[in-house]
C-alpha cells in the first residue's frame, strides 16, 4: 500500500460498470497522470465479490505484460476499495466491433495475436482468466494504430494445467459449454471464449447468439452446432483455426500449446526488440554467405529476414522510421528475388550436362543499405557489395537421385502426381508466379506427406522426405516474399489494412 491517497486524484467521467463495481477516468491532481479507477463499495460487495476483488489484485500485482491493463495502485477508504489502472483510451473490443459491425481477417489476426500473446504469459503464471470477452479487451490507440491488453480479472484465479473448478463463472455468451453445463473445468474454458471472441470479430456476433439467458441455455444443452458463415469469405487456416477453438468438448478443443504454435497466428514473427535482432542477424547472415557465393544459404536467410521484418514494418507507427524500414524490406526483397532467378539458372545448366554450358546470371550490384536500423541499437549490418562468381554448394535436391524417385513414381499414382506438380511449382517460382508455385507446393505436399507411411524402401523413402523438406521450405520463403510484396502494393498506393498493430 503506497502513501498516496484517492484525494489525490479527481474522477471523471464514468467509463462503465460491472456487477460490484464502477470505472471512471481519473487524473492526479499534481501530475495530470490519466488513469483509470475502478471503485467498489464495500457495503454492496458480498462475501465472494471481496473474494473476486481480493483475487484480482493479488494477481494484477504480479502480472506484468505489454497486452495486460497494468494495476498502477490500490486504495481504500471507509466506503470504497479503490484499483488505480492505466487507462485506455481507445474503448474496449467490443466497442470497437459494433462501430465497424465486421473486422476484416488481417484485423482479427493481429487482434489475436495480441490476445495469444497475453494468454501465453497468463499461463506461464498458471493463471486462468475465466471471463474472456470483447469489452474485458481494452484497446489503446496510438499513431493510428491499436493495442489490445486484457483487463478485469475479477474472475481470474490460479489453474495449473490438470486442475479443474466448478463454481460457474464468466459472461454465459462467451462462457465455455462445459462451465454451463455445471460441470468441472479447467484452462481450456479460456479457449472457448478465445475461439467466440473471434467468430464476433469477423461476422459481427457471437455463434449462440441469443434474445435471453433461456434461449442460451437451451441452445447450449440441444448441443446446436455452431455452423461458420459463408460470408465474409475467411482462408481456410483462420477457418481450421476457430473451428479447433469452438470444440464443445474441451478435450477434442486445440491445446494451448498448440494454440500458440499455430502457424495461423505465427508467434514466433511478431514485431518486438528481439524478433528486430534476429531480423538483423539473418540480413548479416544473408550477406555474408552471397559474398561467399553460397547462393541458396544466402536467399534462405533473406526469407527467414523478411518474415521477421514485414511485420515490424507493419507495426511501426513512426512514419519516418516506417519509410526506411520499407526501404529495407524492398531492398531485401529484390536480392532475394533475383538470389532465387540465379539459383534457378544455375540448377537447369547442371540439369543439363549435354548441352553447351551457360554462363550463370551473375548478380545485379544492388547494395542493401548499410545505414543503422532506426528502432534499434543492435549490431550494424555488413554493406559490402556481393561479388560475382557460380554459387556454392547445391541447395534444389540432389538430379542425380531423380532416377530412384522416378521409379517409386512408377509404383504410386500419387507420388508421381505429388513430384510433377512439385516440379511445376519449382519452374512457377523460378518465373516469379508465387501464388501459382504456392499453391503447387501446397498440393504436392498434400499428395507426397501421405506417401511417407507407405511401405516402401528405406533409401527412397529418406529420398522422397528430402524432396517434402525442400518444397516446405521452398513455400515458406515464397509465404514471406509475397508478404512483402503485398505489404509494398498496399502501402505504394496507399492502401492501409493494418489498423490494429501487435505492439
Amino acid at each position: 500500500m503506497s502513501e498516496t491517497k484517492i484525494t489525490d486524484y479527481k474522477l471523471l467521467e464514468r467509463l462503465g460498470s460491472g456487477t460490484y463495481a464502477i470505472v471512471y477516468r481519473a487524473m492526479h491532481k499534481t501530475t495530470q497522470e490519466i488513469l483509470a479507477v475502478k471503485v467498489m463499495a464495500k457495503s454492496k460487495a458480498s462475501h465472494s465479490a471481496m473474494d473476486n476483488i481480493i483475487s484480482e489484485i493479488s494477481l494484477l500485482k504480479k502480472l506484468k505484460h505489454r497486452h495486460i491493463v497494468e494495476m498502477r495502485d490500490f486504495l481504500w477508504d471507509d466506503a470504497n476499495i479503490y484499483i488505480l489502472m492505466e487507462y485506455c483510451n481507445a474503448g474496449n473490443l467490443s466497442s470497437y466491433i459494433k462501430q465497424n459491425r465486421t473486422l476484416d481477417e488481417d484485423t482479427c489476426k493481429r487482434f489475436l495475436q495480441q490476445l495469444a500473446l497475453a494468454l501465453r504469459y497468463m499461463r506461464q503464471n498458471d493463471v486462468s482468466h475465466l471471463d474472456l470477452k470483447p469489452a474485458n479487451l481494452l484497446l489503446t490507440k496510438h499513431a493510428g494504430t491499436y493495442t489490445l491488453k486484457v483487463g478485469d480479472f475479477g474472475f481470474a484465479q490460479r489453474l495449473k494445467p490438470y486442475q479443474e473448478n466448478t463454481a460457474v463463472k464468466g459472461s454465459p455468451l462467451y462462457m465455455a459449454p462445459e462451465i454451463l453445463l455445471k460441470t468441472s473445468y479447467g484452462p481450456a474454458a479460456d479457449l472457448w471464449s478465445v475461439g467466440v471472441i473471434l467468430y464476433e470479430c469477423l461476422f459481427g456476433q457471437a455463434p449462440y447468439s441469443s434474445k435471453s439467458l433461456h434461449e442460451l441455455a437451451e441452445r447450449i444443452h440441444r448441443n446446436d452446432p455452431i455452423t461458420i458463415p459463408a460470408r465474409p469469405a475467411i482462408s481456410a487456416e483462420c477457418r481450421q483455426l476457430l473451428t479447433s477453438l469452438l470444440q464443445r468438448d474441451p478435450a477434442q478443443r486445440i491445446t494451448f500449446e498448440k494454440f500458440f504454435d499455430d502457424p495461423y497466428l505465427d508467434l514466433a514473427h511478431v514485431a518486438c526488440s528481439e524478433n528486430l535482432h534476429k531480423a538483423i542477424a539473418l540480413i548479416n547472415r544473408a550477406i555474408e554467405k552471397e559474398q561467399r557465393q553460397e547462393l541458396g544459404a544466402a536467399y534462405r536467410a533473406y526469407c527467414q529476414g523478411l518474415q521477421y521484418f514485414v511485420p515490424i514494418t507493419r507495426a511501426e507507427s513512426d512514419p519516418a522510421k516506417r519509410q526506411l524500414l520499407r526501404q529495407r524490406v524492398l531492398s531485401y526483397l529484390k536480392r532475394a528475388e533475383m538470389l532465387k532467378q540465379q539459383i534457378y539458372a544455375t540448377s537447369q545448366m547442371l540439369d543439363q550436362p549435354h548441352k553447351q554450358q551457360q554462363q550463370p546470371t551473375t548478380s545485379q550490384n544492388i547494395r542493401p543499405s548499410d545505414r543503422q536500423l532506426p528502432s534499434s541499437s543492435a549490431t550494424q549490418e555488413v554493406s559490402s557489395s556481393p561479388s560475382k562468381g557460380t554459387p556454392g554448394g547445391t541447395d534444389p535436391p540432389n538430379t542425380r537421385r531423380e532416377s530412384d524417385l522416378v521409379e517409386l513414381a512408377r509404383e504410386y499414382e500419387n507420388i508421381a502426381r505429388g513430384l510433377q506438380i512439385g516440379r511445376q511449382a519449382d519452374k512457377d517460382a523460378s518465373e516469379n508466379r508465387l501464388d501459382v508455385a504456392l499453391d503447387g507446393y501446397t498440393t504436392a505436399l498434400g499428395l507426397l506427406i501421405p506417401a511417407l507411411h507407405k511401405d516402401i524402401e528405406v533409401e527412397q523413402k529418406r529420398l522422397l522426405r528430402q524432396r517434402i523438406e525442400h518444397w516446405m521450405e521452398e513455400a515458406e520463403h515464397i509465404k514471406s516474399i509475397r508478404s512483402a510484396q503485398i505489404m509494398q502494393e498496399m502501402e505504394s498506393t496507399g492502401t492501409n489494412h493494418y489498423g490494429c498493430i501487435v505492439q
